[in-house]
């Protein structure tokens, strides 16, 4: 396509508008099928042959394939249209709802149309080019501002024309000039949505601590639908997470409501969620009943919406105030109405002991969980900074529900992933009526090799589909007919399903029971049809998880906070009474949660100042350490001394023993011929260095993408997910050898553990483990050396007999413990206690101290 026919003048924004379709507002409301249909009639083809076609996930190439050899209409030999022309086209495409008027529009464009042109029309209709490059990239090419401008406001012609304002008409150059004048810089605009801020697994109370040091802001995550808000006088729109307009049915009414709510405010826009409640209770309704046809099964239900941000008000962009301010803001000025307009339920929380308090109240009322935000932070859109808990994010997932189940069916992905199975319809089976039942289906959990080797390992037959090739054995409701269905569902294989949670919904035919957010953890190779989850287990799991939550985990085994917990009657009036969350004063015991990240004189305010230095100093790990660092950036001059055959490198090799010189320096102090007042200083100011050298990072190491800083001794001082520390090592740190047996030699947080990896844990997750390992100090054995393991590593929480004898080779005095106990220990910089992490075996398989004893 050209520009224009007498050669290439640019129009930045119409390129952007086509190179950037997701962003265009238009709606044509054509799926796949649909035009399919159109273009089978359009080009004079079989139908059943473009849908066989389409199979292999991209309608813009079939509607191509079939365009070339098509004998009804040939195909441009060269391009014709221009861009123009082509926006033109899409934008009266919009406009069209009736069958016959779409076939006359295509027509009247396919013949000037080459095959690749159509492919594109099809793709911008589709909104996806295919070309690898989004917003970021394109807009990243306009102006360095302009992708910032547009997680702000998704208005893309007017961040174009702001960032690229054309220039006069005399230039004689016709090239558009950036513009850096800060009055172009485009900011929030009412009735145009905001890419929404978002929120990251938090998976133990030591992160949140971490990345909320402010203190935050803990609100109960609502099982609704986000919405922002935009009103703008009387006028009002809806938009969803992914910036697409609100179904009307669910928001309709809140233009009586948010006046009310709001009475001083003309313009607004909110972040919320809303949710079915039940009028009588106060309580909410399960996820999905929005539904316009689940909505009909709630006579005595009201859609709530619940407001937790407030990004614009009256004027002022907030997205620049703290957390705090801006709910401030919504406080001062919202009248709520129950069960119609209310605010979201939040408490201050600035230690880690309430914080595991709260995660274990909001779990045991059945709520999704928590959303955690620094009380400092700015709104930033399309940023994940806030946190979310959720009970299959903590623990390395051990308070997640799972089953094992079989692969029953699959049907076709699209994308990448097109033409090949890559969703899959996993379920169980019923004794008592001989049939297969459908509990969910799954498309997470396998990279690209495991999917591609599933394509011959997976004995299918296609039935597109249809309901009448259903096979007898399978009980599947239309929904959940497959592409392919097993040929002989006793010999497919199992695979463990791990999901937030077991939910009852209808679609399924296992007493409707599923599983919410569902990924593969596991193949079972250990198990076949016969000891999978049948349809009883199913309904005990389920069960189960409806009715008790094991909390020891986050609380500890014994403490009256969990019994307080355990024993408290849950209101049933309103949502707002049972989420309102109050903590106990009495709830003090160190059983609580996990012990802070980093000591710091905070922790020690009841103390007398010399107390408090040396509990810092000795209330770290405190251990021998022998580190080899790599040489600085400057090298000294040495020797070189070449050992055959092996390979040599400068060393600066550093030895501390703090504990050990600490107290010969405090020695020596006091005997020296000095008053009692010089001595103490001395002291003081020997433990003031130490402490200040015990805090401050000089080396650094990376264990996959996470990043850890030590001490000069080598003590690990914090651990950093997936990325670099905000503000830097000194300019003297250096990294730890790569050499891991060095690493070894560290005798770090994890000390003489010797440690055996199970043999089901898959390869990147072995590898990750592995690392980190390493790193803490730990000795990874090989499986050969397995009889000298303290302790074994699971990626399950649970051993069953079947797989026992996987271990006879294994001490029985070894400890069997969940993955999460090296991620917990290195995320606290200290070792566990093994036994929240314990891995439960046949009960007289070993004599650890496992759960089961």
């Amino acid at each position: 396509m050209s520009s224009v026919s007498d050669g290439f003048k640019s129009d930045i924004v119409l390129w952007c508008k086509l190179l950037l379709p997701q962003a265009a507002k238009r709606i044509y409301n054509l799926q796949s099928k649909q035009l399919i249909k159109l273009f089978a009639r359009i080009l004079h083809q079989d139908e059943e042959d473009m849908l066989e076609d389409l199979e292999k996930g991209d309608i813009a190439e079939t509607i191509r394939t079939f365009f070339e050899s098509s004998t009804a209409i040939t195909p441009s030999q060269k391009s014709l249209l221009t861009i123009q022309e082509i926006d033109q086209f899409l934008e009266h495409l919009s406009r069209l709802t009736k069958e016959d008027e779409q076939i006359d529009h295509f027509q009247s464009i396919i013949g000037r149309c080459t095959g690749n042109d159509l492919k594109m029309i099809i793709r911008l209709i589709k909104r996806d080019l295919r070309i690898n490059a989004g917003p970021k990239h394109i807009l990243g090419a306009v102006h360095e501002e302009a992708y910032k401008a547009f997680q702000v406001s998704m208005n893309l012609e007017a961040i174009v024309e702001r960032c690229l304002p054309s220039t006069s008409s005399s230039s004689s150059s016709k090239k558009m000039t950036l513009s850096t004048s800060p009055s172009n810089k485009v900011a929030l605009t009412l009735m145009t949505p905001v890419l929404p801020m978002l929120a990251e697994a938090c998976k133990s109370v030591e992160m949140a601590m971490k990345k909320c040091s402010n203190g935050m802001l803990a609100e109960i995550k609502y099982d609704g639908e986000r919405v922002q808000v935009h009103k703008r006088g009387n006028e009002f729109q809806y938009f969803s997470r992914s910036l697409k307009p609100v179904l009307a049915h669910k928001i309709n009414h809140f233009k009586e409501y948010i006046p009310k709510a709001f009475p001083g405010g003309d313009d607004l826009i909110l972040d919320s969620e809303i949710l079915l409640i039940d009028s009588k209770t106060g309580k909410p309704l399960p996820f999905g009943s929005l539904g316009i046809h689940k909505r009909s099964e709630f006579k005595d239900a009201n859609v709530c919406l619940f407001i937790f941000d407030c990004i614009y008000y009256n004027g002022e962009i907030l997205i620049n105030r703290t957390m705090q301010e801006r709910r401030n803001i919504l406080k001062e000025n919202v009248t709520e109405i129950p069960n119609r307009i209310m605010l979201s339920e939040v408490q201050e929380v600035n230690d880690p002991q309430d914080l595991a308090q709260m995660i274990a109240k909001v779990l045991k009322m059945g709520l999704e969980g928590l959303v955690l935000k620094d009380i400092k932070s700015k709104y930033e859109p399309g940023k994940r900074y806030w946190l979310k808990v959720k009970k299959d994010y903590l623990f390395g997932g051990a308070m997640a529900d799972s089953a094992d189940l079989v692969v029953l069916g699959a049907w076709y992905g699209t994308g990448h992933k097109g033409g090949m199975m890559s969703i899959f319809l996993m379920g169980c089976y019923d004794p008592k009526t001989d049939k297969w039942l459908t509990v969910t289906k799954v498309h997470t959990g396998h990279d690209d090799a495991t999917l591609e080797a599933l394509q011959k390992e997976l004995d299918m037959v296609k039935i597109g589909r249809d309901p009448n090739k259903v096979p007898s054995w399978l009980r599947a409701n239309k929904p959940m007919i497959p592409d392919f269905v097993a040929r002989d569902p006793k010999k497919q294989p199992v695979w463990e399903i791990t999901g937030a949670e077991f939910t009852d919904q209808g679609v399924h035919t296992a007493d409707g029971i599923s599983i919410r957010f569902p990924r593969v953890t596991r193949i079972r190779d250990d198990k076949d049809w016969s000891t999978a989850t049948n349809l009883d287990e199913l309904r005990q799991l389920f069960k189960r998880s409806s009715d008790s939550l094991d909390l020891s985990l986050l609380l500890g085994s014994n403490n009256s906070v969990k019994r307080e917990i355990d024993n408290k009657a849950i209101p049933s009036t309103s949502i707002a009474n049972d989420s309102k969350l109050s903590i106990s004063d009495e709830a003090t015991s160190e059983n609580i949660s996990p012990k802070r990240v980093k000591i710091d004189e905070t922790n020690y305010d009841n103390q007398d100042d010399d107390k408090k230095k040396v509990n810092m100093l000795v209330g770290r790990i405190r251990v021998k350490k022998e580190f080899h660092i790599q040489k600085p950036s400057v090298p000294v001059k040495k020797p070189k001394i070449k050992q055959e055959n092996e390979e040599y490198e400068e060393l600066e090799e550093v030895k501390y023993d703090t504990d050990i010189k600490l107290k010969n320096e405090m020695d020596v102090e006091m005997k020296k011929e000095t008053s009692p007042a010089e001595r103490s200083e001395h002291r003081e100011n020997d433990i003031n260095r130490e402490c200040e050298r015990e805090s401050t990072a000089k080396f650094y190491s990376f264990v996959g993408n996470d990043y850890i800083e030590y001490s000069a001794s080598g003590s690990p001082l914090n651990w950093i997910e997936g990325r670099k520390p905000e503000k830097g090592l000194p300019a003297d740190a250096r990294p730890l050898s790569d050499n891991m047996n060095d690493v070894l030699k560290s005798m770090g947080v994890l000390k003489d553990v010797r440690v055996s990896l199970a043999s089901d844990i898959r390869k990147k997750r072995r590898k990750h483990l592995w690392r980190t390992l390493k790193t803490l100090g730990a000795i990874v054995l090989k499986d050969s050396d397995r009889c000298k393991s303290t302790h074994v590593i699971h990626d399950r929480m649970e051993i069953p007999s079947t797989a026992i004898r996987h271990f006879d080779d294994v001490p029985k005095a070894t400890r069997h413990v969940n993955a999460s106990w090296v991620e917990e220990s290195a995320a606290s910089s200290e070792m566990k206690d093994v036994y929240p992490y314990a891995v439960t075996v046949a009960a007289d398989y070993c004599n650890c101290p496992c759960k089961h004893r």
